[in-house]
């Protein structure tokens, strides 16, 4: 049975400085994203196009949302297939493109997850299982640039 799903947030524009968009350098790109029951967001643009580098920006957001993504559907496949991850971490890492014209896009993102299992589960499988997470990551399905997997899956022993 296929469900779709909605979301929702809200986003506001807080980077009128009082004098709105009048010119290029007179208005912040300070912005506030919130939804329901969450707590606020801070994002502004990267600070190569004049941001605030305290705040979010989105080409962070949209890789921590593939970070996470691959992260909790690898922790779900790990889980029904006896896998047992006592420790998982990501250094993520994007390559965007900006054009002459200002215009731009993603060309990769690699995700490179440090996965530490029990003695008792199987590597093998452990590696196996990025692969399954990466196909049903709705957010990398969604995406029309290379994401790439560089896992690392190191097997707790007694002496660690």
């Amino acid at each position: 049975m296929t469900k779709i799903h909605y979301y929702q947030i809200a986003l506001r524009w807080d980077g009128n400085l009082g004098q709105g968009t009048q010119h290029y350098r007179a208005y912040s790109r300070d912005y506030i994203v919130a939804a329901i029951n969450k707590p606020t967001l801070l994002g502004s643009s990267d600070t190569s196009f004049r941001g605030d580098a305290q705040r979010w920006n989105p080409e962070e957001m949209l890789l921590s949302a593939l970070s996470a993504c691959h992260q909790l559907w690898y922790l779900h496949f790990c889980s029904v297939n006896h896998i047992n991850v006592l420790q998982y971490e990501d250094q993520a890492s994007a390559e965007m493109l900006e054009h002459a014209s200002g215009a731009g896009e993603f060309r990769v993102v690699r995700l490179k997850p440090n996965v530490l299992i029990d003695q008792h589960s199987d590597p093998q499988l452990a590696y196996q299982l990025h692969e399954k997470a990466h196909e049903f990551c709705f957010i990398a399905r969604s995406v029309n640039f290379n994401v790439t997997l560089q896992p690392h899956i190191r097997q707790h022993t007694d002496i660690d």
